[in-house]
């Protein structure tokens, strides 16, 4: 893989979109073995309210201990024009944190960390539309396996190490008021973490997922596994003192959803499996056993909106 870097990026300066999870941090250090530490430049898209306050520290000092220069550049709430149509990750990372990368880096090629476990990966493409992306024909088994090899130290950020510190993803519905909508998913994850922080628990999942219709926000609260009562109680307690959150309520047990989606998702059974299993289902505490699907009528959907619930 070095070779290949060598080969793809020749002489010119390569710039890493890093996120500070393990796919971003594992490009960068072979990008450093391959090219050398002058040679590489960390780009990190800064998401204002939604980037998790710890994250912004991690990344400055992974860059440090590696030797690498590092650049924050704002994201001018192009984020939140894309969720106001609904959840998309991808365009997230295709229109707004790979566009704003690329501009940064000029006409030098931008590393990805972009892998055949995710949808990006999977085009099967090494290199498109000026992003360069190492690991594509390798899998997150093979990225954990290289990152314990080379000794890597990949920090947590937001809800586990391997996700990047975007609290925007837990907001399960259209972004139509960022000081009601935004300000929810922004404040109780926030708020999450840092009871977890305070007690000194560690889970392998933590996070408050944002649900309910336009005019509701309900707080699902996924801590896996779970804390002791009294823990969950103050985490009940602080979030339901949010003036944003009409309802807060704790993932204990399998869940039943009510998804509303954009016809092109309701009517594709492989795209509303993937919303399931690869989308909602590893975010959460218990299983999701059913997911009631509804078309939508609303042309500005894009995508899905999680808008009930219901506990098994």
């Amino acid at each position: 893989m070095l070779e290949d870097i060598k080969n793809t990026v020749k002489e010119g300066k390569l710039y890493v979109a890093f996120s500070g999870g393990k796919d971003s941090s594992l490009v960068a250090v072979l990008a450093k073995m391959a090219l050398g530490p002058e040679r590489v430049e960390l780009v990190t898209v800064d998401w204002g309210p939604y980037t998790y306050e710890k994250s912004r520290e991690i990344v400055r000092k992974f860059a440090q201990e590696n030797g690498l220069k590092h650049t924050f550049i704002p994201s001018n709430g192009l984020q939140e024009k894309v969720w106001r149509f609904g959840p998309s990750c991808n365009a997230c990372t295709r229109d707004v944190k790979t566009r704003l990368v690329k501009t940064y880096a000029g006409n030098h090629l931008v590393a990805s960390g972009a892998n055949a476990s995710d949808s990006w990966g999977k085009t099967g493409l090494k290199i498109f539309d000026g992003v360069y992306s190492p690991l594509y024909r390798i899998g997150k088994p093979e990225i954990n396996a290289m990152i314990g090899h080379l000794g890597i130290n990949v920090k947590k950020i937001g809800e586990s190490a391997g996700r990047e510190g975007c609290k925007l993803k837990h907001l399960l519905k259209m972004l139509i008021n960022p000081n009601y909508h935004g300000k929810a998913v922004s404040s109780t994850n926030e708020i999450l973490l840092d009871i977890l922080e305070k007690h000194g628990i560690k889970p392998k999942l933590a996070n408050v997922k944002i649900v309910g219709p336009l005019s509701k926000n309900i707080a699902l609260v996924n801590v896996k596994p779970s804390p002791p009562k009294r823990i969950m109680d103050e985490i009940i307690e602080k979030l339901s003192k949010e003036k944003v959150v009409d309802k807060v309520d704790i993932v204990d047990r399998p869940l039943k959803l009510v998804v509303l989606a954009n016809p092109s998702i309701y009517r594709n059974e492989e795209a509303r499996k993937w919303i399931k299993e690869g989308r909602l289902q590893p975010e959460f505490a218990f299983p999701i056993v059913e997911i009631e699907w509804r078309e939508s009528r609303n042309n500005k959907l894009r995508t899905f909106q999680v808008i009930d619930y219901s506990k098994e």
